[in-house]
């Protein structure tokens, strides 16, 4: 179709080419909506392997070389060796990546009923509202009282906090996985963002008992991390030369996996762009390592979230002429979610 190829693109989103044509990933505009500019698609097409000099890294867009690169070997952690290699847990999805982080540094499990009493506080916080915005009253305050039960506190006193609690930076220990809330603040926003363009589809969710990830509910939060990731870029180095769809990567070379371009390749997902938990083509790979901390305590989240949401809200919709818009290029999720809680 003519709209497919890149002189179709209106001249204002066109994006910034590179020497020999390549767009460039740090281009106007791309930071805010590379989906929009469909420049994941024109690295996919036309440039699925080139270096980028604003980025200082080669970049990979097709999801059969982002693969590779996330589970061979072959590539390791950026910047140093030290980092995760391998089927080794990459920080992707809400996975930090961290080297100290295991699955039983956090009881997980044990935080639930913290989380869930968290996300029934905050729903009947609003629930008698005319307007609220999600993501300032509930996604960003949920993570954190879920990140105070699993540092310890089975209850933590939400009316004691005045603000949510501030984001940590990685590599401060093994809690710090699931203490850094931005990754699940922007993925929880996503996912109820999703949930609630479809009308049918966050009661069919939550009717069954659990949010396992064979459910409904389950499945909805891995296509959300699927078609919208929170962290859109993963960074690693080759310690080879390897060749990948495009050419051959030099070795010790910073390579940029392009999540969110990797995630809607055609090649791999049908109907990528659609939002469809059902979809038969469904992969784990996408959703980071299965016993990561954060991964686990923001499935937690998004279960109880709409759970609790839904209770306190069974009429809640999207306010009057509001549509949401997700942002970001490095990390990405809708910056408001403007509803009519009844």
């Amino acid at each position: 179709m003519p709209g497919d190829r890149p002189d179709a693109l209106p001249a204002a989103r066109r994006p910034h080419r590179l020497a020999g044509g390549q767009p460039g990933l740090l281009a106007p505009g791309a930071t805010t909506d590379p989906y929009r500019l469909r420049l994941y698609r024109l690295l996919r097409t036309h440039y699925p392997l080139g270096y980028d000099p604003g980025l200082g890294t080669w970049l990979l867009s097709r999801y059969a070389d982002v693969a590779l690169a996330l589970t061979d070997p072959r590539f390791t952690g950026y910047p140093h060796d030290a980092a995760p290699r391998g089927r080794a847990p990459v920080p992707l999805g809400l996975c930090r990546g961290s080297l100290v982080c295991v699955p039983s540094a956090v009881p997980y499990r044990a935080a639930e009923p913290a989380v869930e009493r968290t996300a029934y506080v905050l729903a009947r916080r609003i629930a008698g509202r005319d307007r609220a915005d999600l993501v300032a009253d509930f996604c960003r305050w949920l993570p954190a009282g879920a990140a105070a039960a699993a540092a310890g506190l089975s209850y933590p006193d939400l009316s004691a906090l005045t603000r949510p609690a501030p984001h940590r930076r990685p590599g401060g220990g093994a809690g710090d996985c699931a203490g850094s809330t931005a990754l699940r603040e922007h993925a929880l926003a996503s996912f109820l963002a999703n949930m609630l363009d479809d009308p049918d589809l966050p009661a069919a969710a939550t009717a069954g008992a659990g949010g396992g990830a064979g459910s409904l509910l389950g499945r909805a939060w891995a296509e959300t991390l699927r078609r919208d990731p929170p962290v859109q870029i993963v960074l690693r180095r080759t310690r080879t030369e390897v060749t990948v769809s495009g050419g051959t990567l030099p070795a010790d070379a910073p390579v940029a996996c392009l999540i969110g371009a990797a995630g809607r390749d055609p090649a791999r997902f049908g109907a990528p762009d659609r939002f469809d938990p059902l979809r038969a083509d469904a992969d784990p790979l996408l959703v980071g390592p299965a016993g990561c901390p954060a991964a686990l305590l923001g499935r937690l989240e998004a279960e109880h979230g709409l759970r609790a949401l839904l209770t306190a809200m069974p009429g809640i919709r999207w306010a009057d002429g509001f549509r949401p818009v997700a942002g970001g290029l490095l990390t990405r999720g809708p910056r408001t979610l403007l509803v009519r809680p009844s």
